[in-house]
């Protein structure tokens, strides 16, 4: 397929994820099973094109007037990708419709100088007094980073593997260390229409030499400071990324708890443990009261809280316009009851580390006032002085310097957003 056969698909996809209000990911691959002309490299362009106008929606929709498909389209490939889209559009009979009068125009140039900031941010407006509190006077910064591709990330896992050794096996993809996490590697972003490696067919990937996990997510399990021998309990633990990273800080010894209460998000956590060679892991039964065992037990209880998800919409740009202040609202109340839970089998002198990948201080900062508020005879333990004692990343980071809450986003730390605060409890 042309560049212009590619827009004129991606437009089509544009409009049905617009119309039935689905999936991005999920329309792409029902597209590519109905139309099996398109190669992987087509398939792979039309996501680019979907997912960076969805990524731009705001600024686009302003450029051209129009957050209908084709303006979108049509914003991603000049505004975005540099092409002459007055060519495109005669290029032939499966280019779209040539440009109308207004568009030439729009398309002459960009301009976003009298753009309010969620316009320029790329985020929903309901979202800007939030997102103002969050960040002040960085607020256009700090959101329009959001807006940028992702790199994909990698956690080495060190019970079978080096980082020298992974960088080895994917160099043919370009493959650098993460600037933070000492066991972190990196590919970057794929550009325009390229399409970026699947690592996990590799080799490497089915011998368990690496997961892939953004550097914020190895940030955020680094801080919880697991040591051989400890009692850890993943609280949220999902698919088992947290898990098969706290088994490896670990090297199998001693014992960790994975616990979640959605069996779908749980059940992939089987065949990645055995593929990793973790095997201090015991996967809990998804009911509260398989939770009654580990009472005032557990060294570290990690919550990987359920979010909106802010903090990842660079990879998951549609997410962003599907958020709605009612399901905040769900996760809100639903951070407090695992936090409760938590509060349950954390142990005296042990400590509760709480993480969300948002980046709203309605998940963040008023949860831990609100525990606090709450349950007594615990305290914050600042991050820079967690991470100065246990060595575990570079303290003089100026994003995590003099810091209470270790706070990541792409455009301080270049990672995605994550938040994470670290609770001691008592002895007494």
């Amino acid at each position: 397929m042309q560049t212009a056969g590619r827009l004129a698909a991606a437009i089509e996809v544009l409009e049905e994820i617009a119309t039935h209000h689905r999936p991005a990911a999920k329309t792409l691959r029902d597209w590519g099973r109905k139309h099996r002309f398109a190669g992987s490299s087509d398939r792979a362009a039309i996501g680019n094109i979907v997912f960076d106008a969805l990524r731009n929606k705001n600024s686009l929709a302003w450029a051209m007037g129009d957050d209908d498909a084709r303006s979108l389209g049509l914003g991603v490939l000049s505004f975005v990708w540099g092409e002459n889209c007055e060519n495109l559009c005669k290029q032939s009979k499966f280019s779209p419709p040539a440009l109308s009068d207004e568009e030439s125009l729009r398309l002459a140039f960009l301009s976003l100088h009298e753009a309010p900031a969620w316009v320029r941010g790329n985020y929903p407006e309901w979202l800007h007094v939030s997102f103002t509190h969050a960040f002040g006077a960085q607020l256009v910064e700090m959101t329009a980073a959001l807006a940028n591709r992702a790199p994909i990330d990698l956690r080495v896992n060190t019970l079978k593997a080096t980082r020298n050794k992974v960088l080895k096996a994917l160099e043919k993809f370009g493959a650098e260390a993460t600037p933070h996490s000492p066991i972190g590697v990196r590919i970057q972003p794929s550009e325009k229409a390229a399409r970026s490696p699947n690592v996990e067919i590799e080799a490497a990937h089915g011998k368990g030499w690496f997961e892939v996990q953004d550097e914020g997510s190895q940030l955020v399990g680094l801080l919880a400071g697991v040591e051989p021998g400890m009692q850890v309990c993943d609280l949220c633990a999902g698919a088992g990324g947290k898990t098969l990273g706290f088994a490896a800080a670990m090297a199998n010894k001693g014992q960790i708890y994975a616990y979640d209460k959605d069996l779908h998000r749980l059940r992939p956590i089987f065949e990645r443990l055995r593929r990793a060679g973790a095997r201090n892991v015991q996967v809990l039964d998804t009911e509260p009261s398989a939770l009654d065992a580990l009472k005032a037990r557990m060294d570290v209880v990690f919550i990987d809280a359920p979010c909106s998800g802010t903090g990842a919409w660079r990879r998951k740009p549609d997410a962003k316009w599907r958020l709605t202040g009612k399901q905040l609202q769900v996760r809100v109340k639903q951070q407090r009851e695992v936090l409760a839970m938590a509060d349950k089998v954390v142990k005296p002198g042990g400590k509760l580390v709480y993480v969300t990948c948002s980046l709203l201080v309605e998940e963040n900062e008023r949860q831990i006032d609100w525990f606090l508020a709450h349950h007594d005879g615990y305290t914050v333990q600042p991050a820079c002085e967690v991470v100065a004692q246990s060595g575990a990343f570079d303290e003089e980071a100026p994003w995590l310097k003099g810091q209470k809450y270790l706070k990541l986003s792409p455009a301080t730390s270049g990672t995605d957003g994550f938040f994470a605060a670290v609770l001691h409890r008592s002895t007494n």
